[in-house]
């Protein structure tokens, strides 16, 4: 090569001064012609300075590349002809650089492969973007570590201390902080939830008990702040205004996230336990006169999260004891069932009236009370099932399948007392007692007892029911 052109400047594309024609040929092996300068290929490439040092080599070096590759050669030619401190702002996209990175490593152009490797560090990305440097980078080996190391996992202690800290931020009860508003404490809230629902990392942080000991200082503080907001609700001046209900609405909407985070850590107990032992309470307000023709947001908010405490215990998956349950089903049950028929005829009467109780919301509390009922002792089912029947609105919810399985379970108990009976009477005396029998009108004694009654004083039969009225009365024939 001419040693004169070396001390000359060089211009990529200068036909007069070029001393090598970079040839790049497509798949149909179509060329296109680069003149370029041996000077500069040499310092600036390994692979240029081994091809141009080979005694048979030409002045024009054909390199076969594709459709997809080729404007991404062009611009790693250009870029040789650059000082190594301006290669870093002539790039101007993620796809761009990735491309010129994989033709500068091919080329063993290391320059301008490390500051390709700078800018893609450096810039943000995007989802797409991502994943294309991920399956681009992940065969270039331990030159492409800097850019690996913002997705790399994290060590197990990194982890748990963001995961504290977003638990911490989500479940602050503060006043919303400028200019952020509540944007952080949604964004904490999503993230907590995202971690726990698809992290690798998550079921390592849900056995962690530091963790588990913030989460349950934050439902803590949320509860008290529900409570507090509730507490003072009627003391509002203006219950009409959005104002009051949306502060409340808020802190019911970060419980109901609660509920969803404690289910995932195991923790769900302590969150139904809290909402049993105030049940009482919040009804005493939500139920007061003065709240009769507003707040129609937040009663089916209650409603909803309710829904998800009744299925949780009718389904065992918190297990509590007997008087609480009772007490969750007294205390819920004639609130549903008043609501679902107010709310239905305020969206007949209103066009457009958004708070109704949808049907899977519905069905989730019918499936989960009928659970629940069932589960309860034959008493205590009793009680709950003679005031269902026994009030206005016996249409919500449908215990019908919890009466249904009651009545057969009397039966076949009251079956096996006689048989047993029977048994202890013919080892002893052949002529067993028969018990006296007094049977009163259904319209002195709530159905249920009548049935239980009836049943206990009967050992094998069959139940027929007579048309619903007032005075109708369950009858089971011999």
């Amino acid at each position: 090569m001419d040693e004169a052109l070396q001390t000359k400047p060089c211009r990529f594309g200068d036909r007069k001064t070029s001393d090598v024609v970079i040839c790049l040929k497509n798949r149909e092996g179509i060329p296109k012609r680069f003149y370029s300068h041996s000077s500069v290929l040499i310092n600036r490439s390994q692979y240029f300075a081994n091809r141009l040092s080979h005694p048979s080599c030409s002045d024009c070096i054909n390199i076969h590349c594709s459709e997809v590759n080729h404007d991404h050669h062009v611009n790693l030619l250009k870029l040789l002809y650059l000082p190594a401190d301006s290669i870093s702002d002539s790039l101007d996209s993620v796809k761009s650089a990735l491309g010129i990175l994989q033709v500068a490593v091919a080329f063993q152009c290391e320059e301008i492969a490390r500051c390709c490797i700078q800018y893609l560090e450096a810039v943000p990305w995007e989802d797409k973007e991502e994943e294309l440097i991920l399956k681009a980078v992940s065969n270039l080996g331990p030159i492409a570590m800097p850019i690996l190391a913002r997705i790399q996992p994290v060590d197990l202690a990194a982890t748990k201390n963001v995961f504290v800290s977003a638990v911490r931020v989500a479940t602050s009860i503060s006043e919303p902080c400028p200019p952020f508003g509540n944007e952080l404490k949604t964004c904490a809230q999503e993230q907590v939830e995202f971690m726990l629902g698809e992290d690798e990392d998550a079921p390592l942080v849900t056995a962690d008990d530091e963790v588990k000991s913030v989460l349950r200082m934050g439902l803590l503080q949320i509860y008290s702040t529900f409570e507090k907001e509730l507490s003072a609700l009627l003391l509002e001046p203006d219950l009409v205004s959005d104002r009051a209900e949306e502060k409340i609405l808020h802190s019911l909407s970060d419980l109901e996230w609660m509920f969803n985070i404690l289910g995932k850590m195991d923790l769900t107990k302590d969150f139904v336990s809290n909402w049993a032992e105030s049940s009482s309470n919040v009804l005493g307000v939500i139920e007061d006169k003065k709240l009769d023709s507003f707040m129609w947001g937040l009663k089916i908010k209650l409603i909803e999260v309710t829904a998800k405490v009744l299925e949780a215990v009718g389904y065992g998956n918190v297990i509590l004891p007997t008087p609480i349950r009772v007490s969750l089903l007294k205390t819920w049950l004639p609130y549903i069932r008043k609501m679902k028929p107010l709310l239905d005829s305020k969206g007949s009467e209103e066009t457009g009236f958004p708070y109704k109780m949808s049907e899977d919301l519905c069905q989730s509390i019918e499936g989960a009370m009928v659970t629940l009922v069932l589960a309860l002792p034959s008493n205590d089912q009793a009680d709950i099932l003679a005031d269902w029947m026994g009030a206005e609105q016996v249409q919500y919810p449908d215990l019908s399948e919890a009466f249904e399985v009651w009545c057969f379970r009397t039966k076949s108990a009251k079956r096996r007392l006689v048989e047993g009976l029977d048994g202890a009477g013919n080892a002893t005396s052949p002529t067993p007692k028969i018990p006296r029998i007094s049977i009163r009108p259904a319209t002195q004694l709530p159905q249920i007892v009548f049935s239980f009654l009836t049943s206990v004083m009967m050992s094998s039969c069959s139940l027929l029911t007579l048309p619903s009225s007032s005075s109708s009365i369950l009858i089971f024939i011999s």
